[in-house]
């Protein structure tokens, strides 16, 4: 699809549109280890009087694929990018893992309905009164 699917699709990486307006507009700042492309306003600020910051996805829109270290820059959080900004991660540190909900790699608890339906009794399970008992 190349070409097609870069006019057309905007849920898959940024439309040409996106592409042309951040290369005339913005000033690319890093790139994260998943290939996301990071971007501030070359003159334009906010009404805030911030910058303008964005990313540009590399692959899937979902903004639970930007590590904590580049959501701290985008959202002013400090103003130094990540690599001269930040300190080595540190060895108890995981590497990212993407939102699996919605998926089949979900976390699913006993009981859920997608495992059965079925659990462990518990001692606050609720028994019904009856006369009889």
């Amino acid at each position: 699809m190349g070409i097609l699917s870069n006019i057309f699709t905007w849920w898959d990486g940024a439309t040409i549109g996106t592409s042309l307006w951040s290369s005339r507009n913005g000033e690319h700042v890093g790139t994260d280890a998943q290939g996301n492309k990071y971007f501030r306003a070359k003159k334009a600020l906010t009404t805030e009087g911030y910058e303008k910051r964005w990313v540009i996805y590399e692959g899937a829109n979902d903004a639970s694929r930007v590590p904590a270290e580049w959501h701290g820059w985008l959202h002013h959080s400090y103003d130094g990018i990540p690599e001269s900004h930040l300190p080595p991660a540190r060895i108890w540190e995981v590497d990212y893992t993407p939102n699996a909900t919605g998926t089949g790699a979900a976390y699913r608890p006993q009981g859920a309905l997608e495992r059965g339906g079925k659990r462990a009794a518990a001692t606050g399970d609720y028994e019904a009164w009856s006369p009889e008992a």
